[in-house]
């Protein structure tokens, strides 16, 4: 360090050679020799400057030492205070209030004491930042002054003053001419013109708008600059200039696997993918193709980049897939009343066919129904969504209405959809040979009896969806027929066909309140209600079907009033789902049905349940609790059904 002393400092160096000196080894010196250098201890106490005026510090004190505290004065002490700012209220935008109380260092301390000089410095950051955050909605000429009204509470005033809104004088893309009769598509996608306020955040919009649509008009190697802009304080505008090199338009060629791919090979991805060689180039079709390997569960990261292809007009897209733990173990608990608790539990080796080809081991353990299967499916089989399925299963049912044993093997060919690709039209193509060995009565009697039956089922199914959610649809609606044609083995062969009709609707009447409603018909024509196996039958009663019920137990009964299940069924629902607080809500809900022997279904006779339920929106999806009551029950129906899932009921 080095000390500048003045001549006002002379008595500071003569005291500090005076501790020198005091300093000194008693030794003598010869005349005439050089004097040696002092001994000094570095114990020793400074020598007081009293011509300076200020104490030498006391490097022992510490800041909770009551001398130290002392010195405060009143003024300074720290005290809660308010702030507030003025001057912004007119200036239509949506994005400054809120950006500034996120970042104001006031706000951040809002609840903390402060003394004169914390509230002077929090206050010039504030005001920094507002002029910065005014600056960037075109306000280059802006004001902003800070004071503190005194008072038991102090009040902190950042007033703004923005001045005139600046406006750009001209906007220039250079080189989007290049695009040739996409130029105007692209132009307007940037969307700043002459005229438009400086606003920053319209400028990265714009920026991003044109880098993504020039992607999509079939430009894979298109850079988009910075956007340049000068300043006119003279005039209040500003100049844009944004440079733009398209780099030619393409057609999409084939998909590449880069080194270390490990999952699936280019030609499943090109199965998966939305687009055909020869077709334009979309950037969107590449995020989606990104979304869809993602949605596999299969891969843990996703390269999907386009390369040069083969010619100059082709754009290759290079694929690198990183695997994700295969394995899937997960579990479910439910209960209705009437199907009683139920467990299910299930492991799934999700890549053990690859491409794609799952292997499920699935058991269900409940107290009326238990069940054991192994489960082939192939995901994305030759095409997107599509999934082929095999099953074999063996179960044993236990319901009011019947005891079945039952051995299936089934398959089926369809088109899914998911909470992430929600689908309009899907459809299933499938196949059964069922071995069931049923336990029922003789409605004449009420005794037991026992049948086994052998049927070949060839079911099939289409459907339409224009809600707007999967799991929670708040409008729109939905359309949905099952047809399954059937062969049966009992005694002697004969053939029928079940056929199911489901419709329902969705309407927001007003904020956090939805409408709904439903529909269900289904009949069974070519064979008598006691040539149908009773597992086959229509039944109705459930959390799924008309609430308030025990499960199946609406329609016919035997001499034990257990139900024996009918040829055709109505049912119909509708119920006000209500947003009530946070991520809750409530639905009160009206339902109806009834089973009948009659191959057609019938609209007499229904059986009424009315309840209250409980929603819980999740992430996920809703989770549903309904309690319900009949309202024109039958000897042996319960006065209270309580049902627990996943969705909601329709």
């Amino acid at each position: 360090m080095v000390f500048r002393v003045r001549r006002a400092g002379f008595c500071a160096a003569t005291a500090l050679l005076a501790v020198v000196a005091s300093n000194r080894s008693v030794a003598q010196v010869a005349p005439g020799a050089p004097e040696p250098m002092p001994s000094l201890d570095p114990n020793a106490p400074l020598a007081p400057l009293p011509d300076i005026g200020v104490a030498w510090p006391d490097l022992a004190a510490t800041p909770d030492d009551p001398a130290t505290i002392a010195t405060t004065t009143d003024a300074e002490s720290a005290r809660r205070y308010a702030w507030r700012v003025d001057g912004i209220d007119d200036i239509a935008s949506t994005l400054l209030r809120p950006r500034f109380d996120q970042l104001s260092t006031l706000a951040a301390n809002d609840r903390k004491p402060a003394n004169a000089a914390q509230l002077d410095r929090r206050a010039r950051e504030d005001a920094a930042l507002l002029n910065s955050l005014l600056r960037a909605e075109g306000y280059y000429d802006a004001a902003v002054t800070t004071r503190v009204e005194g008072g038991a509470k102090p009040l902190v005033v950042i007033a703004a003053v923005p001045g005139t809104l600046y406006r750009f004088k001209g906007v220039t893309i250079d080189g989007i001419a290049a695009a040739g009769d996409k130029a105007p598509a692209l132009a307007g996608a940037f969307g700043v013109k002459a005229e438009d306020p400086v606003n920053s955040d319209a400028i990265v919009a714009g920026e991003a708008k044109l880098t993504s649509q020039i992607g999509r008009e079939g430009f894979p190697f298109a850079t988009v600059g910075d956007s340049a802009i000068v300043v006119d304080h003279a005039t209040r505008t500003a100049t844009l200039d944004l440079s733009v090199q398209p780099g030619g338009a393409r057609r999409f060629g084939q998909v590449v696997a880069l080194p270390g791919n490990r999952v699936f090979d280019a030609h499943h991805v090109e199965e998966i993918a939305r687009f055909s060689p020869g077709q334009p180039y979309d950037a969107a079709k590449i995020d989606d193709l990104r979304r869809a390997l993602i949605q596999t569960s299969l891969v843990s990261a996703v390269t999907v980049k386009p390369v040069p292809g083969a010619t100059p007009d082709v754009v290759d897209i290079a694929v690198k897939l990183d695997p994700a733990p295969p394995h899937t173990v997960a579990g479910e608990l439910g209960y209705g009343t009437g199907e009683g608790a139920r467990a299910e539990l299930s492991w799934t080796h999700r890549n053990l066919f690859p491409p794609e080809g799952a292997l499920t081991l699935r058991s269900v353990l409940g107290t009326r129904e238990q069940l054991g299967s192994v489960v082939f499916r192939r995901s994305n089989f030759h095409a997107r969504d599509r999934v082929l399925t095999a099953q074999v299963s063996a179960a044993h049912t236990n319901r009011d209405a019947y005891d079945a044993r039952t051995f299936t093997l089934s398959g089926s060919l369809e088109k899914q959809t998911n909470i992430f690709f929600q689908k309009t039209w899907t459809w299933s193509l499938g196949g059964e040979l069922v071995a069931s060995d049923e336990r029922d009565v003789l409605l004449s009697t009420g005794l037991p009896r026992r049948r086994t039956f052998f049927i070949g089922a060839l079911p099939t199914s289409l459907n339409y969806d224009g809600s707007d959610d999967l799991l929670n649809p708040t409008r729109g609606f939905r359309l949905g027929g099952r047809l399954s044609p059937e062969v049966s083995l009992q005694g002697s062969v004969f053939g029928y066909a079940r056929t199911q009709v489901d419709a329902s609707v969705y309407r927001t009447v007003a904020d956090g309140v939805v409408l709904a409603a439903r529909t269900r018909l289904g009949t069974i024509v070519g064979a008598p209600r006691d040539q149908v196996a009773p597992s086959r039958r229509f039944y109705a009663g459930g959390g799924a079907s008309v609430r308030g019920y025990g499960y199946q137990a609406i329609g016919p009964r035997d001499p034990n009033n257990d139900p024996i299940g009918g040829r055709s069924l109505t049912e119909f629902a509708v119920e006000a789902r209500v947003k009530a607080f946070g991520n809750f809500g409530i639905v009160p809900f009206l339902d109806a049905g009834n089973i009948y022997t009659s191959p057609l279904p019938k609209f007499t006779g229904l059986q009424y349940g009315a309840g209250l339920g409980v929603r819980y929106y999740s992430n996920f999806g809703p989770i549903r609790l309904d309690v319900g009551t009949p309202l024109n029950p039958r000897a042996g129906d319960s006065r209270i059904a309580v049902y627990v899932s996943l969705g909601q009921a329709f």
